[in-house]
């Protein structure tokens, strides 16, 4: 049994039972719908479909970010046990709780100078981070130890491909992600904006594609030209989903019969509530390993 905390942020948005059997801890953030606040506990409050359905149905939702004494408090749970912890965050560059989980690390490190404590930015979000922390998982149980694992993740995150588009252009309207003019025609015209996710963790519009059938048809062109090994690909294959399974399943589908040395099926899971706040319905994400994103 490993000697230290392998630890995440619940917007890695891996199931439950996922992050138990890979010994993966997390910490949950916090969302408000419709004034009452609520745990980004993986769907367990508020199941995943009753969330959306609120959101279609014009339910008001805001979030906030994990705050210093909330890492004091986890962090400080697994040191007292004489553990060293290894977090990643989700992204700096499109959430502050990298600085934050920092700000506690160094308060931790004062309280407990014989333990380690490493802070480290996914650059990553949603099943993507997810599957950041499957590889450190992996590289775990081959054996890595704490100091390993965190060269690693620095090393490697970059090489973990986002890919995004959305079906339903109103939240990110409401979220000022697009402007109402952009958004009026692109309903008007059937417009999914495929989006990726840069070397700052930022989420990048990249293509405007019309019609959700040559979206999905892009988004794993997509694959084919960033993936490591091109079509040989041999790794796994991460899709999260916004309460649009049949959307998902179909990039799915069409992955599966194109890579045929895939690890597994491709695995689909939810966007969390944290993140899906900010996307409504109608996202679909996709992750894999390759090119290193510049």
């Amino acid at each position: 049994m490993a000697s230290f905390v392998l630890s995440c942020c619940s917007t890695a948005d891996l199931t439950k039972a996922h992050f138990e059997e890979r010994d993966i801890h997390y910490i949950c953030f916090h969302y408000w719908l419709n004034g009452v606040e609520h745990p980004d506990d993986l769907g367990q409050t508020i199941p995943f479909p009753d969330f959306y359905r609120a959101m279609a149905e014009g339910a008001d939702t805001k979030t906030s970010q994990i705050n210093i004494s909330e890492y004091l408090e986890y962090f400080e749970g697994f040191l007292s046990q004489g553990l060293d912890v290894l977090h990643i965050t989700l992204s700096s560059g499109i959430s502050g709780t990298y600085n934050s989980a920092s700000d506690a690390a160094n308060i931790c490190r004062e309280r407990f100078p014989e333990r380690k404590i490493y802070v480290v930015d996914s650059l990553g979000a949603s099943s993507g981070y997810g599957l950041i922390m499957d590889a450190l998982a992996d590289k775990r149980d081959e054996g890595l130890g704490i100091d390993e694992l965190r060269a690693w993740a620095e090393q490697n995150r970059l090489r973990l491909n986002h890919w995004f588009f959305s079906t339903d252009l109103s939240f990110y309207v409401k979220g000022g992600r697009i402007s109402k003019a952009a958004g009026l025609f692109g309903g008007i015209l059937g417009i999914c904006p495929l989006l990726d996710m840069d070397a700052q963790g930022r989420l990048i519009p990249r293509l405007k594609i019309p019609g959700k059938k040559r979206v999905i048809k892009e988004i794993v062109k997509k694959m084919e030209e960033c993936a490591e090994g091109g079509l040989q690909y041999g790794g796994k294959c991460y899709i999260s989903q916004s309460e649009c399974m049949e959307d998902a399943r179909a990039v799915a589908d069409l992955i599966e019969e194109r890579f045929q040395k895939l690890c597994g099926r491709v695995e689909i899971n939810y966007v969390g509530n944290l993140i899906g706040s900010h996307t409504g319905p109608g996202t679909v994400a996709l992750f894999f390993w390759g090119k290193e994103r510049t």
